[in-house]
């Protein structure tokens, strides 16, 4: 495992760029039983077809927990575990890095973990982790029970890189 903490973006995150993605989040997805699902992306195009991919190299296994079922079932999020630790592919920019938003900080602490480079946010009961320098967002929430929550990258990293073009921002 490589993991290199941060402290700002490098400075092409800066500039702004074109939305690769739409969030519509689904109302009612469920990973089981009566609990709530993650919400589920639905890119469109090029970034589509890259979220399939990489959904089919995803591991059935990340930081020893195994994959859940998402109902209505997509190709364009997983689970796994219990609590889940939650995958999104093809979510919006993150407000932090579109410049001229509210939220904007061109300085955002980020993370490198085995060659991925991840914007790291701190939330109420966990991480959450979106992808950097790549074809598409794709956004991981770690629940606090993880922790450190970074490891969960480590079991996805084969699988971005091998199926996420990358892309400076």
């Amino acid at each position: 495992m490589s993991f290199a903490p941060r402290r700002s973006l490098p400075s092409a995150l800066r500039a702004p760029a074109v939305l690769l993605a739409v969030l519509a989040a689904a109302a009612g997805c469920a990973s089981g039983g009566d609990r709530p699902g993650p919400p589920v992306p639905s890119p469109t195009g090029e970034a589509a077809g890259i979220c399939r991919e990489l959904y089919g190299a995803l591991p059935e296994e990340v930081d020893g927990q195994p994959r859940g079922e998402i109902e209505p079932e997509t190709r364009f999020a997983a689970v796994w575990g219990d609590p889940a630790i939650e995958l999104g592919c093809g979510v919006p920019r993150p407000e932090v890095l579109t410049p001229g938003g509210e939220h904007y900080n061109p300085v955002s602490e980020s993370v490198d973990v085995n060659g991925v480079s991840w914007l790291l946010e701190k939330r109420d009961g966990g991480h959450r982790f979106t992808l950097l320098d790549r074809e598409v967002f794709v956004r991981v929430t770690v629940p606090d029970a993880y922790a450190p929550e970074v490891n969960a990258l480590v079991d996805l990293a084969d699988a971005v890189r091998e199926t996420v073009p990358e892309k400076p921002l």
